[in-house]
């Protein structure tokens, strides 16, 4: 059997994707500052619409029959999301992100790269927001198993990609062979080459 090839992860820092939110235009904007407070992909963002959301309760889905795996997708509204959401009311009856006046459909365009061109940042794509948001939430401790239930994935190695960027929560555990290292190594004759 052939092995699988790698996952390619590629993730923003908050400052690039702040420099790169500055540079796109207004509708641009607003379709990227909700996919990276949703980690939705880009047809489940440009294709939602106003059936999908329920700003009272703070929730937005997407059925299965639009979702990659098959499955609905269950996404829990974070502030930054309901305030995109409110800036989009009255502009559209059935789509939540239209570009003047009309719905669109995908948001890889020639103002998305060159947007990405004058901030600086190389080798992009927009799907790659998906992973900015997975890995920022990696990196400020929430559980994989939690991501995978936002981001909708299929199976927990889907999202295990991201566990490098976890952080050392393990830590404490690892030390705990110091004790015996350090005990039992200190009495050997070579003792002195043993740090602490």
């Amino acid at each position: 059997m052939y092995k699988e090839a790698k996952r390619r992860v590629r993730w923003l820092t908050p400052e690039q994707a702040a420099t790169l939110i500055k540079e796109l235009p207004d509708h641009q904007r607003e379709t990227v500052l909700f996919a990276l407070a949703t980690g939705l992909r880009q047809a489940n963002v440009v294709k939602l619409e106003w059936t999908q959301v329920d700003l009272e309760r703070g929730t937005a889905w997407i059925p299965g029959d639009q979702a990659k795996g098959g499955r609905d997708i269950h996404i829990s509204l974070n502030d930054t999301a309901i305030a995109v959401l409110q800036r989009q009311l009255g502009k559209h009856s059935i789509r939540v992100f239209t570009y003047d006046g009309k719905p669109f459909n995908r948001a890889y365009t020639v103002a998305w790269q060159n947007a990405l061109r004058r901030a600086g940042i190389e080798n992009f794509r927009w799907h790659d927001l998906r992973h900015t948001w997975a890995s920022w939430l990696a990196q400020k401790g929430v559980p994989l198993t939690d991501i995978q239930e936002m981001g909708g994935w299929e199976t927990y190695a889907m999202v295990k990609r991201y566990a490098h960027l976890l952080p050392a929560h393990l830590a404490h555990r690892a030390k705990v062979i110091d004790e015996l290292i350090i005990t039992n190594l200190a009495q050997s004759p070579n003792s002195e080459s043993v740090s602490h």
